[in-house]
């Protein structure tokens, strides 16, 4: 399945993605069946039979994209039941759609969607190391800002609040190490930010423990700055757990990369650079 990409979070079809602790994205269907106003299972086991069908016909592993999998569910007086259910990737979910009832007012909302978010995940794993940088550390200063809002609502309220706040969801992902001990790990100047000269790498990792703070500290409702900052790192610690599990690099031993800056000045000068059509031809 798919590396989670950002996207829009007030659309209805983000708010009932879920996360793997490997940081996988996927849609449970019965949630999805009910996104699209299908009422009956049954029915809509007959539209991911057909999105399995394209699946292969791709060239695609369908148990890559739709894994089956059973839960338990409560039928009431305590009592619980199992219930088949499919665990989609994006993919699964575009597939889905293209072979759903188009009558249905959310099909073709999502139509367009996952058609959009297909092709975005597609440009992304196409670009440069610079660009997948530049991109990574825009939506991490997008998301530090809601994560900042997430955390006033928890009690986190002055500027030294939110610099302590911040430093534990650092510490969790780095091993114990505050901003001030990466910045001297990292070899960077006083002046220097360690986030504008994190690779794509490390950015993605820092911006997956800022999206699921926020979400974590909304969904549960946490209150108290002990509580946030507790909050802040466990995540970062989890996400550090899943990169060991990976076999990943940690954080703190990625190397320290050219100023984001430069990067920019340099990309904005190609853009520059190169020859324009002339618009009358």
């Amino acid at each position: 399945m798919n590396k989670p990409i950002m996207s829009n979070p007030n659309s209805p079809f983000e708010r009932i993605k879920q996360t793997s602790e490997d940081g996988t994205e996927f849609w449970l269907a019965r949630d999805f069946m009910s996104i699209l106003e299908y009422v009956d299972y049954r029915n809509f086991l007959s539209v991911i039979k057909k999105a399995m069908t394209a699946c292969e016909n791709s060239g695609q592993k369908t148990d890559n994209h739709f894994v089956d999998i059973n839960e338990m569910v409560d039928i009431g007086s305590k009592a619980k039941r199992i219930r088949d259910n499919y665990c989609l990737s994006r993919y699964a979910c575009y597939l889905i759609i293209q072979n759903a009832d188009p009558s249905k007012p959310m099909v073709a909302l999502g139509q367009t969607y996952f058609a959009f978010q297909t092709r975005k995940q597609e440009v992304f794993e196409q670009k440069t190391e610079d660009e997948k940088r530049i991109m990574l550390r825009e939506e991490l200063k997008k998301h530090n800002v809601f994560l900042a809002s997430a955390a006033k609502d928890a009690g986190v309220e002055t500027t030294l609040d939110f610099a302590i706040f911040q430093n534990h969801g650092y510490k969790g992902l780095y091993g114990g190490l505050d901003q001030k001990d990466i910045h001297k790990r990292k070899g960077l100047k006083k002046s220097q930010k360690i986030l504008d000269h994190m690779g794509s790498t490390e950015l993605a990792a820092n911006l997956f423990r800022a999206t699921q703070t926020e979400d974590k500290l909304r969904r549960e409702k946490i209150t108290g700055k002990d509580k946030a900052n507790q909050t802040h790192y466990e995540v970062g610690k989890k996400v550090r757990q899943t990169i060991r599990e990976l076999g990943g690099t940690m954080p703190e031993n990625l190397p320290s990369e050219e100023s984001i800056k430069k990067v920019e000045q340099r990309q904005q000068k190609s853009l520059k650079d190169k020859p324009q059509l002339d618009e009358d031809i």
